[in-house]
């Protein structure tokens, strides 16, 4: 029995149409709007998105590298995506790290969690 938890594939009709797909509406997040967050939206990328510009450390692990097994990269956080992370680095160097990478991240200051903390 399907029920209403697993949804059965659907396949192009003969005329190439898709048909109807389910009524889904999405909760798209202004990247660079932080108040526009849902509460419920706790995921890292927007976490990290409403500390922008705090200086963090960041422990990432790159499992198949032999030379880069393991990093910790030292900064202020400039922007974070779905799938990314930049940040410039103390030492005057910027970096892209895709989020797979990232272990943890460690924070000098307090973390803001929601919106409604950010300072005004």
């Amino acid at each position: 029995m399907n029920g209403t938890y697993y949804q059965n594939p659907t396949f192009p009709t003969e005329e190439g149409n898709m048909p109807p797909m389910n009524n889904y509406t999405s909760n798209i997040v202004n990247v660079d709007d932080a108040n526009n967050l849902p509460m419920e939206q706790s995921y890292i990328e927007n976490i990290l998105r409403l500390n922008r510009g705090s200086h963090a450390k960041t422990y990432i692990s790159f499992p198949d590298s032999v030379n880069w097994k393991d990093k910790i990269f030292d900064g202020i956080i400039e922007q974070a995506g779905r799938d990314h992370l930049v940040m410039s680095l103390d030492d005057g160097r910027w970096i892209l790290v895709p989020m797979i990478y990232l272990d943890y991240v460690e924070f000098d200051e307090k973390i803001i969690y929601r919106p409604s903390e950010l300072k005004k």
